[in-house]
C-alpha cells in the first residue's frame, strides 16, 4: 500500500504542469501546442482581426491605391478614358506655384495649430488638475467642442468672426480695442486667424485629456516639496511637471501634426480656402482640383504627395508606441 500511494504521489506531481515564463515547465507533446488552445486563440484573433482588415482595406487602402494609379494618368472630365502619361503630373507640380502656396499655407496652419493647442490644452488641463468646486462639471463641459460635430463649430466661429453681427467685433468695439466692424474673414490675415482657432478649440479637449491623464500620476509630494524649497509655479512647471509629462508631449505633438494635417471640412466650411487661396491648404487643393477643376489625375498626384507628408509623424507615432515612449 505504501509503494502503490508513492506511484499515485508521483504521477499527480507530474500531472501538474507550472506555467512560468509563457512555457511550462513539465514537458507537454508538440502535438498539443499544433492543435490545442495556442492553435485556437490564434484563430479567434484573426477572426477579431477581420473586421478591422475589411474595413482598413476599403476605405483606406483601395481608395489610396487607386489614387496612386491615377496620378499616372491624364484624366479629365472630357475624356472619355485616362490616357497614361506616367510621372508628369508630378512635373507638373514642380512648377505649379497654387501648389507651392497651399504647402506652405499648410506648413504655417499645421505649425499654429498645432503649437497653439498645446499651450491651451496644456494650460486647461494644469487648470482642470486643481480642487475646486464644479471641477467635474466643468471638466465634462470641456468636452463639448470636441463632441460638437466640425461643421458645426465651424459655423459658430463663423458667426463670431462675421463682419455685420458677430461677437468678436462687438467685443472688442465694446473695449474701445477698434472703432468699426472688421471684415475678418475677408483679409488673408483674419481668415487664417479664424480658422487656426477653430482649429484649436476643436483640439483643445483631446490635448487637456491626454496631458491630465499624465497630470494624474505625478508625484503629489514631489510638487509639495519643491514648493517647500521656495520654488515658483514656473519652476515647478520647468523642473516637474514638464520632465513629467515628455512622453505625453512627444505622443500628443506627432497627433496633433497628424490630424492638422489632414484638416479639411472646418477650413472648407469657414472660409472654402479663401479669400486669394489665403487658407487653401493641401486637403482644400485637392478638393478644388478634383471636384471644381475636375482634373482628377493632378489632384491625384497631389493626393499622394499630401499623404507622403503624412508619412513621416505616422511613422514617428508608431515608432514611439513600440518603444513605449
Amino acid at each position: 500500500m505504501p509503494h502503490r500511494r508513492g506511484i499515485y504521489l508521483e504521477q499527480e506531481i507530474a500531472s501538474m504542469a507550472v506555467i512560468e515564463n509563457n512555457t511550462l515547465a513539465y514537458p507537454v507533446s508538440p502535438h498539443a501546442n499544433r492543435g490545442g488552445l495556442k492553435a485556437g486563440q490564434n484563430r479567434i484573433g484573426l477572426l477579431l482581426l477581420l473586421p478591422a482588415a475589411v474595413a482598413f482595406a476599403a476605405v483606406i487602402l483601395y481608395p489610396f491605391l487607386s489614387a496612386l494609379g491615377l496620378s499616372l494618368f491624364e484624366y479629365t472630365v472630357e475624356m472619355m478614358e485616362p490616357r497614361f502619361i506616367g510621372f508628369e503630373n508630378f512635373v507638373k507640380i514642380a512648377s505649379d506655384p497654387d501648389v507651392w502656396a497651399a504647402f506652405w499655407t499648410t506648413a504655417i496652419y499645421v505649425a499654429l495649430t498645432t503649437t497653439g493647442t498645446l499651450v491651451a490644452g496644456l494650460g486647461w488641463a494644469l487648470i482642470m488638475n486643481q480642487p475646486f468646486a464644479g471641477r467635474a462639471v466643468l471638466r465634462s463641459l470641456s468636452l463639448l467642442p470636441w463632441v460638437l460635430p466640425s461643421t458645426v463649430s465651424a459655423f459658430i466661429w463663423g458667426w463670431i468672426f462675421n463682419s455685420r453681427y458677430g461677437v468678436l467685433n462687438a467685443f472688442l468695439m465694446e473695449l474701445g480695442l477698434i472703432d468699426y466692424p472688421q471684415a475678418w474673414l475677408s483679409t488673408p490675415e483674419g481668415a487664417m486667424l479664424a480658422v487656426v482657432l477653430t482649429k484649436i478649440w476643436l483640439s483643445i479637449p483631446l490635448f487637456m485629456s491626454f496631458f491630465l491623464a499624465g497630470l494624474q500620476n505625478l508625484d503629489k509630494e514631489q510638487i509639495d516639496a519643491a514648493r517647500v524649497d521656495g520654488a515658483g509655479n514656473w519652476a515647478v512647471l520647468r523642473d516637474h511637471i514638464l520632465p513629467h509629462l515628455r512622453p505625453v508631449l512627444m505622443i500628443v505633438v506627432v497627433l496633433g501634426v497628424i490630424g492638422n494635417l489632414q484638416q479639411f471640412d472646418t477650413i472648407y466650411a469657414l472660409t472654402g480656402g479663401g479669400p486669394v487661396r489665403a487658407t487653401t491648404v493641401l486637403s482644400v487643393e485637392v478638393y478644388r482640383r478634383a471636384f471644381e477643376q475636375w482634373d482628377i489625375g493632378f489632384a491625384s498626384a497631389v493626393g499622394v504627395l499630401w499623404v507622403a507628408a503624412l508619412l513621416p509623424p505616422a511613422f514617428l507615432y508608431l515608432r514611439m508606441l513600440v518603444k513605449g515612449n
